[in-house]
């Protein structure tokens, strides 16, 4: 075998056994060494240089990417996960017809449409999906991420919130939890608008508690503004707090007809 392919193999494997110990921090030297040894093979994009061992490099590179990005999830750095996915990417797409089908394809892309839609990226998770073929699309880590933004869309937010219970691969939790701070900052920013104020028990409800001691905890950390007392939630100071802008409903009709006055002009 290349001694440069062994070298690499023998990296990676010290970089699995300190990620099944979850030692993170030796993880991400590591991995810093693995992508710069990486470059020396000319069979990786966007080369694919058939070279004698162009299988076997593919794939182990494939998997220490695939790594790579599991690693960024459990270090909660979506950074590191955008460009790591950006970078295993090609082994899904341009080396698809070279190598056989890794069993983390799906959960992976189906990890990237859940952080585009915790980032509130609409557009580029639709742009994904058209990517994707008619059988992926019938996978459960893909199905999985498609009904949470139906739910999202239609504001059906106790089910997303209740989808963390089910989700298909572990790695999906960060980016849930991270969805369901999204909806409930979303509800409170409603709530705010609408009431004045309203019972715990209701605010509980609203906001999709399953405990008076998590919504206790939530206003605390989210919305020190808010001021609890004889049993009710005060929303008003929040309120206040924020400045209120008028519409300038007379300048906006005049406009209006003024546009109305001169498309009939042209017409």
């Amino acid at each position: 075998m290349d001694p440069k392919l062994t070298e690499v193999s023998q990296l990676f494997e010290r970089f699995k056994a300190a990620f099944s110990r979850n030692d993170f921090d030796t993880c991400t030297r590591l991995l810093s060494q693995l992508k710069v040894s990486l470059t020396q093979f000319r069979s990786l994009p966007p080369l694919f240089e058939a070279t004698p061992n162009a299988i076997h490099e593919l794939n182990l590179a494939r998997d220490i990417y695939e790594h790579a990005v599991v690693l960024s999830v459990k270090t909660e750095d979506q950074d590191a996960f955008e460009r790591d996915f950006f970078q295993l990417k090609p082994y899904y797409t341009d080396a698809g017809n070279r190598l056989p089908p890794s069993p983390q394809e799906h959960p992976i892309l189906g990890l990237n449409l859940l952080r585009l839609l915790v980032q509130n990226r609409i557009a580029e998770f639709h742009t994904e999906l058209e990517l994707l073929s008619s059988a992926a699309m019938e996978n459960p880590c893909i199905k999985h991420a498609v009904e949470l933004e139906q739910s999202f869309m239609e504001g059906a937010y106790n089910r997303v919130l209740s989808a963390r219970q089910t989700v298909p691969h572990e790695t999906y939790v960060y980016f849930m939890d991270l969805l369901a701070k999204t909806v409930r900052d979303e509800i409170s920013g409603c709530s705010e608008k609408a009431y004045d104020f309203l019972a715990i028990s209701d605010a509980q409800k609203m906001l999709l508690f399953s405990s008076e001691q998590e919504l206790l905890e939530y206003i605390k950390e989210e919305h020190s503004e808010w001021e609890i007392k004889n049993g009710f939630v005060y929303l008003q100071k929040a309120k206040e707090s924020t400045p209120c802008k008028e519409i300038p409903s007379l300048q906006l009709i005049n406009q209006t007809l003024s546009y109305a006055r001169e498309l009939e002009r042209i017409v």
